[in-house]
């Protein structure tokens, strides 16, 4: 169970602590230059039974390094604001892979630099689906000692098991799923720890308490990572540039209401401090 975008608004960070205070929730990525990054360093020193990640932001926002360190990748306006625009620009060559590896390792650094622990990685709109992304940002979590990068690859199960997304986003995700063995054998070599898969990356926006209980009635043996974005659709919520609001209420009442260790059983929940332990 892991939340993406902790430290993105005060709401956001209010239902993740809420969600992993009932036992719904054991992992979050925070966002280094998230607006309550501030806010959710101070409760995760409180609330010692959330993990922490980091969620490495590279399109759709601002950049830790001056932009002028990393000419490629942004500008002074912040990052590309599109996912399109971003990977058409890396796969043309336009993107440096030291200017990722160095805004990814400045990011999880900053989080570091908090005193807290950076258990693992991931990244915002899953761009390190894409090899230019995931060999600098593997680079970047050696160079900081990070153990664990998520898998974002839905298995076939997972997708079939997820309804309401549209037929373009299902055909996406079934396309990119053909980097999945790139992927592994990077991680694998780079000597960091993933899961078996993700699952929740295609009902993105739809999540709601059927879905999940639909997710958990086909997932089969392995360790999966549930990927959510829980929150409180506020005013805060709405000056931020995100497609995801009403939906983040749905996902907070959802989570709480299908996801204990009691309701999950016989699966166990676990965070990415226990991969790296059993690893």
């Amino acid at each position: 169970m892991n939340a993406d975008d902790f430290g993105l608004t005060a709401g956001v960070n209010q239902a993740i602590l809420a969600l992993n205070t009932v036992g719904s929730l054991t992992s979050a990525t925070l966002m280094a230059s998230g607006k309550a990054f501030r806010d959710a360093v101070h409760a995760s020193f409180v609330q010692t039974t959330l993990d922490i990640g980091c969620h490495v932001v590279l399109v759709d926002g601002k950049p830790i390094l001056p932009h002028t360190q990393i000419p490629s990748l942004a500008t002074a306006a912040g990052f590309r604001p599109t996912l399109g625009a971003f990977v058409g620009d890396l796969l043309r060559g336009k993107i440096r892979d030291s200017e990722i590896e160095a805004e990814a390792a400045a990011q999880i650094q900053r989080i570091q630099s908090s005193g807290l622990t950076v258990s693992h990685i991931d990244t915002h709109k899953h761009t390190h689906m894409f090899g230019r992304v995931l060999r600098p940002l593997l680079r970047a979590a050696k160079l900081r000692g990070v153990p664990a990068v998520r898998n974002p690859f839905e298995a076939g199960w997972s997708t079939r098991a997820t309804p309401g997304a549209s037929a373009a986003r299902r055909a996406q995700v079934a396309m990119l799923r053909s980097q999945r063995g790139y992927f592994l054998r990077a991680v694998k070599q780079a000597g960091l720890l993933t899961t078996d898969g993700a699952m929740g990356v295609l009902a993105t926006g739809t999540l709601d308490a059927t879905t999940i209980r639909r997710l958990l009635a086909a997932m089969p043996a392995g360790t999966w990572e549930l990927v959510c974005h829980p929150g409180y659709e506020d005013a805060e919520l709405a000056g931020v540039k995100t497609r995801l609001r009403a939906s983040r209420d749905v996902e907070r009442v959802a989570l709480s209401e299908t996801i204990s260790t009691a309701k999950v059983a016989p699966a166990r929940l676990i965070s990415f401090q226990e991969l790296r332990r059993r690893g």
